[in-house]
């Protein structure tokens, strides 16, 4: 796509300067957005087919909505670029994702116009909800507005705010961006005429009066009047989409083109004077206006840098995600009881061969990381192998779910943990750092930590066909490290024997402590390597053998400090030592290895560590 014409989009787009635009200007704009959009992330990456879609979106509802006082609130936040470009951020397109450089969420620190740092779905109706009644208290005359997609809208936490904005006093305005839902063109059409028809004056005088009219007919009027209710209401639970929505107290408009600037304006400014809380239905076309995004939108949903003219390279090298999901098919063609459960993350979990293989066994249960666990509670007891699989960062939200229906009940689920550790360019809200410290806590849970992709399918072999109980295997997000796998429930593997110090590795830190150990050995350190694949129960017999011979410990680990296990070890046994992991803070986003060099967590850093350790130059673990 390319732009000749740069005179509509600017680098300091305000409210009133799009309120002076044209139709015809603004169709422009967005022509010149996607231009723009589709250059740079081909460039560096990020998400592309979700942003292309709502250009006309966001740009109606900054020139409708005053954002110096009006309150926007992305879901997510995989759709703000363009709300990016509209608040005087282009220029930190140029390092989008990278370290230092401009999130691909939307960022309290960037600009006053991104009113939280968001990274997972299903939160802008209630954090809206919160927003609307504060304004509320404080007599402030603004609007709130949350924009959801339909796939953030399954999640269990929109339906909660759902259920309480319209109750509430405060105002929210909900925009629903749908660009996946099965509608038929039939439904859809019923449903937008019947809308218009439902929501317009002329319409409810005459219900009124209908009412009346009824109502004053002796003997046969009230009862007639309840059956023509009834059957209304019948109607409209099979044709409108809505329905559902207004019995909660929230009125409802749309479907709505997405891509159609004056019915956008014209529902936006509809709904500004509607007196509660309104959700407008917007349909939009995911990756609107390339192509390539068009024809396969989750091929661009989250990408790498790729050649616009190509598309990405989908014949990537193999990561811990696709043999994760071969080895489950394969599995699952030996055993009848596996079955494996999705939270929407089939792609990128590596399961879209088992979900073509056996899809009576794969469930993908959306946006619903709590229900899937406890679903899969649920086929445990009945005798099936459930394996649950997502990333790390939204096993967080499901710790109630793992602890109180798998884990107290000590039914044999499969925890797959994919995205352990470091992820890079998504920064905050989505590194792996977490799961050791939540998971590690919880009774009768086991959890095991591969170093190669050998010992993940050893793993998974063994999880699936001979544990009992549940168990959580946690893994990174990227390539084969080759560290040969002699996996063994509850023991620990001396991959390097030494005499001088010991280090305890896990995962993805475990080639980080050979390639130390090696380097330290040149300079006459002998330092012995202990692979931690069985992470809890935890083989302290092992560690506490070797440091009894090296007098000296270090532990590496992809996790948080706190409550990792480090601080299990050197609860254990006292010995002297440095616990390395990531500190009690939230990692930005860069390349794992800028952040790995940032923590001193890479291993020249480790190194360091050793001959400080070796010389009794260090702070206590």
């Amino acid at each position: 796509m390319e732009n000749t014409n740069k005179k509509i989009l600017i680098d300091n787009i305000t409210h009133e300067y799009l309120q002076g635009l044209g139709f015809d200007e603004l169709t422009e704009l967005a022509s010149e957005i996607r231009g723009f959009l589709i250059d740079k992330v081909s460039k560096t990456g990020g998400h592309l087919a979700s942003n292309l879609g709502v250009v006309e979106l966001t740009i109606m509802l900054h020139r409708c909505f005053d954002l110096e006082k009006d309150k926007l609130i992305f879901d997510v936040g995989h759709q703000s670029y363009v709300h990016k470009i509209l608040t005087g951020r282009m220029s930190g397109f140029d390092k989008l994702r990278q370290f230092k450089g401009m999130s691909g969420f939307p960022k309290r620190a960037e600009s006053k116009a991104d009113l939280f740092d968001t990274g997972h779905s299903s939160t802008s109706i209630s954090l809206a909800s919160g927003v609307a009644e504060a304004l509320k208290l404080k007599s402030e005359d603004a609007y709130t507005v949350a924009v959801i997609g339909d796939g953030a809208a399954t999640g269990g936490l929109a339906f909660e705010a759902l259920n309480n904005i319209g109750d509430m006093e405060g105002k929210v305005i909900v925009i629903l961006n749908d660009n996946g839902m099965s509608i038929s063109p039939n439904v859809g059409a019923i449903s937008r005429y019947l809308t218009k028809v439902r929501t317009s004056s002329k319409y409810a005088k005459l219900k009124e009066a209908t009412k009346e009219f009824l109502g004053s007919i002796p003997a046969v009027g009230e009862p007639l009047t309840e059956r023509i209710r009834n059957a209304k209401n019948r109607f409209k639970y099979m044709v409108l989409p809505g329905t559902f929505v207004e019995s909660m107290g929230i009125k409802y408009f749309g479907p709505v083109d997405g891509h159609n600037f004056k019915q956008l304006e014209f529902e936006l400014e509809r709904a500004k004077k509607v007196k509660g809380s309104v959700l407008i239905h917007i349909k939009t076309v995911k990756g609107k206006g390339y192509k390539r995004a068009e024809k396969s939108p989750e091929s661009f949903h989250g990408v790498g840098a790729f050649d616009i003219k190509k598309g990405p390279d989908e014949n990537k090298n193999i990561d811990f995600s696709c043999i994760a999901g071969k080895k489950l098919c394969e599995l699952a063609s030996e055993n009848k009881r596996i079955v494996a459960i999705c939270p929407s993350m089939t792609k990128g979990c590596g399961l879209t061969e088992f979900s073509k293989e056996y899809p009576d066994r794969y469930f993908d249960c959306g946006i619903t990381e709590g229900y899937a666990v406890t679903f899969a509670a649920g086929m445990a007891e009945e005798g099936f192998i459930p394996v649950v699989c997502t990333y790390s960062s939204f096993y967080q939200r499901a710790f109630d779910m793992v602890l109180h229906d798998a884990a107290i009940n000590n039914f044999h689920v499969v925890f797959c943990i994919d995205r352990a550790g470091l992820v890079g360019a998504d920064g905050e809200t989505h590194q792996g750092i977490f799961d050791l410290s939540f998971l590690g806590c919880i009774p009768n849970l086991a959890i095991l930590s591969p170093a190669s992709f050998n010992e993940l399918e050893e793993m998974l072999s063994y999880a699936c066909l001979e544990h009992k109980g549940p168990i959580a295997i946690r893994y990174p997000k990227g390539r084969d490290t080759g560290i040969p796998g002699d996996f063994k429930f509850g023991s620990a593997a001396v991959l390097k024997e030494g005499k001088d110090i010991t280090l305890c590795a896990e995962g993805q830190t475990v080639k980080d402590a050979l390639e130390a150990a090696e380097c330290a050995q040149k300079e006459g350190i002998s330092a012995e390597v202990i692979n931690l694949c069985t992470i809890k129960p935890l083989d302290i017999e092992t560690i506490k053998k070797s440091i009894l011979k090296t007098k000296r410990l270090i532990t590496l680990e992809a996790n948080t400090k706190k409550g990792g296990i480090g601080q299990e070890i050197f609860s254990q046994l006292k010995v002297s030592g440095i616990i390395k992991a990531y500190p009690d803070a939230f990692i930005p986003q860069g390349t794992v290895q800028e952040l790995k060099k940032l923590y001193k967590m890479d291993s020249q850093s480790i190194v360091q560590d050793i001959k400080a350790c070796v010389r009794g130059e260090f702070d206590e673990a």
